[in-house]
């Protein structure tokens, strides 16, 4: 099974950005959660810490795009570093405010300036991609990153909440912000794997935004629907538990819908598939879908947890195709920007879905918040259906300013 995971690392360089990008992407997932309970401890107001953690996220799911279409045009190297400064600036001055009490408005500030924080995740796949375009070895890697992203977001909260809890309120932060500093710099130190450009500086002046590229558009559009069954389920499982009596088995709930994904990534990335990647688009959506069904008659932790542990088996391998689709739809220069468009969406929709559960939750009750996981799944499954329909055609994606045709 793990041969073709070993044989990526024979390129020249894997290795090294590989354990870069996995050091530089932690700080994402430690700083939303450790933002809040940094600011639960000194201010006291869950209100405030999760609308400042929420700002942090939603500046980062519009900027971070924006960030990686410079990325494209000028590179990882002369663009990381000042971006990777000003989100570091952020974290700093959140610091700084929370210890001397400033006013709640300069909170807000902090987290958007470290809502400026770079993709790393696309950026590793960006290398990838330039080592391995066009090559089996590509979709194997994309696993890989997909598996590398779970378990990001499954160390990196009990991190910071470890270090905010046991070392000091702000140590979570300062944390993310030394791991994203040190992970930034021994990427880009690494200009051997960096992506070529491809592209002059005239025709990167004309190109436009990516979301105006309808099969674009439509991909983000799933990783938001995707992300809000996430969302949904991180929620609604905390609640249940509690419900039942046992809060701490949230983790053991959380942890089966992280493991099913992980393990699903990695057979997927290690198998060779000849099915078309659209209708494996259509059957990773179909059977996203089908497994939000179950969530509502789980009536125990053991259920529950087995039900999200089949549902996890089908997040991965549907990122993973469409994070594959992307290069079939979008010029090759702008593969970064791209990438980065899939993964703000999977954020928007993780976080709308906490914030659309959790009001369910408070007025109807643990169990009733899947069904925001239920309409979501249908959402998936519609979403898939016309993709497949759209991109099971070949696309042309040398028009213009380097956009499809159909650009509208």
């Amino acid at each position: 099974m793990f041969n073709p995971y070993r044989a990526l690392f024979q390129a020249q360089g894997a290795k090294g950005f590989a354990l870069a990008g996995l050091l530089a992407r932690l700080p994402l997932p430690m700083t939303g959660i450790g933002i809040i309970t940094m600011l639960a401890q000194l201010r006291g107001s869950y209100g405030l810490a999760g609308a400042v953690s929420a700002t942090f996220v939603l500046t980062y799911a519009l900027m971070s795009p924006q960030v990686s279409r410079l990325v494209d045009r000028f590179g990882q190297r002369r663009v990381l570093p000042g971006f990777t400064a000003l989100s570091v600036l952020g974290i700093f001055v959140l610091l700084a405010c929370s210890h001397w009490q400033a006013a709640d408005g300069t909170l807000f500030v902090g987290a958007m300036l470290a809502g400026c924080m770079p993709s790393m995740s696309a950026m590793v796949r960006a290398r990838w991609s330039a080592i391995y375009r066009g090559t089996a070895h590509l979709q194997t890697a994309y696993s890989l990153e997909t598996v590398l992203d779970e378990v990001t977001f499954i160390a990196g909260p009990p991190i910071a909440i470890g270090l905010c809890v046991a070392v000091a309120p702000q140590a979570g932060p300062l944390a993310a912000a030394v791991l994203l500093a040190l992970g930034v710099a021994a990427l880009v130190a690494q200009v051997g794997s960096e992506p070529p450009l491809q592209q002059d500086a005239e025709a990167a002046r004309r190109d436009v935004s990516l979301l105006r590229v309808a099969d674009m558009r439509l991909l983000t559009l799933l990783m938001v629907v995707m992300g809000l069954i996430v969302g949904t389920v991180e929620i609604v499982s905390v609640a249940f538990a509690e419900q039942s009596g046992a809060p701490a088995a949230a983790s053991i709930v959380l942890s089966c819908y992280a493991i099913g994904s992980c393990v699903a990534g990695l057979l997927f990335g290690a198998l060779k598939w000849r099915t078309p990647l659209p209708t494996l688009l259509l059957l990773g959506g179909f059977a996203t879908a089908v497994t939000t069904l179950p969530l509502m008659f789980a009536g125990s932790i053991f259920g529950l947890s087995a039900t999200v542990l089949v549902a996890g088996l089908f997040f991965a391998p549907t990122m993973i195709v469409a994070m594959s689709l992307v290069e079939r739809v979008i010029p090759e220069h702008r593969l970064t920007e791209g990438m980065t468009w899939l993964l703000a969406g999977l954020n928007v929709g993780v976080a709308g879905g906490a914030a659309v559960s959790g009001q369910v939750v408070d007025g109807l009750g643990g169990k009733a918040g899947f069904s925001v996981a239920l309409v979501a799944g249908v959402g998936v499954l519609l979403v898939a259906l016309r993709g497949y329909y759209r991109l099971r055609a070949p696309r042309c994606i040398s028009v213009g300013a380097g956009l499809p045709r159909d650009v509208i």
